[in-house]
């Protein structure tokens, strides 16, 4: 089977400041940038994996939720209770000073983790969790 990953999906609650997190600190490059319906998806993605996308959209972005539901997805969204994505880079605790520099809300700073990698955990503006990892042979 010819199966890889396109795309993933990130709420953000404000794309403006998502974009000078993902682009300006992270140095992802944006693919997309597109308004529909009073909403807004701005897709991002590393040079290294040009055909993997990462798309920041307004919490459930869904036509069809009701309004309680976008109530309670803001909500979950402002606890940072919704999961994030794992990167993987070269050098953590390089990355881990830039992101750290940036403001960004620090969880862990890089360690060395009994499954064999070496992580450290931010959230981005929004309040999603991004952790960070480099494999020892990096």
């Amino acid at each position: 089977m010819d199966l890889k990953l396109s795309q993933c999906f990130i709420a953000v609650d404000d794309h403006d400041k998502a974009l000078a997190f993902y682009r300006d600190v992270l140095g992802l490059e944006v693919r997309g940038d597109v308004a529909f319906e009073g909403m807004r998806w701005v897709t991002v993605g590393s040079p290294l994996q040009p055909d993997v996308q990462i798309v920041l959209e307004p919490p459930a972005a869904s036509p069809d939720i009701s309004p309680a539901d976008k109530q309670a997805m803001a909500e979950l969204l402002a606890k940072g209770v919704l999961r994030g994505v794992i990167f993987s880079t070269a050098d953590c605790d390089a990355l881990y000073e830039r992101v750290r520099a940036s403001g960004a809300d620090v969880l862990q700073e890089p360690m060395d983790q009994p499954y064999g990698v070496r992580d450290c955990a931010f959230r981005d503006p929004a309040g999603n969790l991004l952790r960070f990892t480099e494999r020892p042979d990096a």
